[in-house]
């Protein structure tokens, strides 16, 4: 029998991007940073800040930590960061076929965010308003940023987390209302008390009080050394619509 000869195949051509879901807690508010696009696809749009690999040889997470700095001045060592994952629908970017390795990124008191490289603007926008479509994202971005809210909303169950959104130290009343800003409820200030003290390594005492008020000192607290909660705090179930509601 005449040899089949094997067809030649090459490798199609993918550019590897990052994109980057910062969140932080403004007057009590969730927020996330978004950026204006100032060059096309989508000039004028607000999207995730991100970019390509600068080369072949740049570390992904290196070039998350570029793009966090030229898109919006951010110092990444200030940030807790981590990979959310990667996005790679074939029509997701209108100039070819693009990965996306996504990263979440959390701190306290992100400063006013300024635009750089090919971003025309860049500012914190409440996550609601994203998530409920108010503000319109570009490329699969309405995408990304669900997952990563997501992701937070469910780690704050099972993780530490929630001091990532704290300062270096904080109250307990303030590690409540980073509970209830990210889940989006309101939680007894005495059981969410019971339930973090019941937690070994959660939290530990800094050694200093903070006076608020004419009142008794608040207790200060820094993260523990726990990488898992054990009990969870689990997160309240959904309350479910009352006739008069209806």
């Amino acid at each position: 029998m005449p040899e089949i000869e094997e067809e030649s195949w090459e490798p199609p051509l993918v550019l590897v991007a990052v994109d980057l879901v910062i969140l932080t807690l403004r007057a009590s508010t969730f927020h996330v940073l978004l950026v204006e696009r100032g060059i096309e696809p989508f000039k004028g749009s607000w999207a995730l800040p991100g970019g390509f690999l600068n080369n072949a040889g740049e570390d992904i997470f290196e070039a998350a930590l570029r793009e966090l700095h030229e898109e919006a001045d951010l110092d990444g060592t200030r940030l807790h960061i981590e990979q959310l994952g990667a996005y790679g629908t074939p029509e997701r970017d209108p100039r070819g076929r693009v990965i996306s390795v996504a990263y979440l990124a959390i701190a306290p008191g992100l400063p006013e965010p300024v635009a750089g490289t090919d971003a025309s603007g860049a500012a914190w926008t409440p996550v609601e308003r994203v998530l409920s479509g108010q503000v319109p994202l570009a490329f699969d971005h309405w995408q990304i940023v669900s997952g990563a809210v997501e992701s937070a909303r469910s780690k704050l169950e099972h993780t530490p987390l929630a001091t990532a959104f704290c300062g270096e130290t904080f109250t307990i009343a303030e590690l409540r209302r980073v509970y209830e800003t990210v889940w989006g409820t309101e939680l007894d200030e005495r059981n969410f008390y019971r339930k973090v003290q019941r937690v070994p390594g959660f939290i530990e005492p800094a050694g200093t009080d903070r006076q608020a008020g004419k009142g008794r000192p608040a207790r200060m607290f820094r993260a523990g050394s726990a990488k898992a909660l054990h009990p969870p705090l689990a997160r309240p179930e959904p309350q479910s619509e009352t006739e008069e509601e209806r």
